[in-house]
């Protein structure tokens, strides 16, 4: 996979750890991109979180949408390279009970 290069602000964002975290930037700008490196790092570094736990909210179905497939593309790819990875194939599975919802649908 080839690796992207990341704005100062961005490395910051996916990097950040021990807290929530509100990423608001223009359209365009690679929210979904950074938000979506985040959580594979997130699922895949040194204290992994598994993906069932996770809760990603966004304004709409199709940002929402967008960002699960985006994980999953990640994930898949990876499990490419490392098709013997048990915590990839793990990830993959419970992908699907990770809360990446609305606002709306949250509450």
């Amino acid at each position: 996979m080839a690796e992207m290069k990341w704005t100062k602000e961005q490395q910051q964002v996916i990097d950040a750890r021990g807290r929530n975290l509100l990423v608001s930037a223009a359209a365009g700008s690679g929210k979904t991109a950074v938000l979506t490196q985040r959580v594979i790092e997130l699922l895949t570094g040194e204290q992994p979180v598994m993906a069932d736990r996770l809760v990603i909210v966004t304004f709409t179905v199709a940002a929402a949408a967008q960002m699960r497939e985006r994980i999953q593309d990640k994930l898949s790819a990876l499990l490419e390279e490392h098709p013997e990875n048990i915590l990839l194939q793990t990830q993959q599975t419970l992908l699907s009970k990770a809360k990446i919802c609305t606002i709306h649908s949250l509450c």
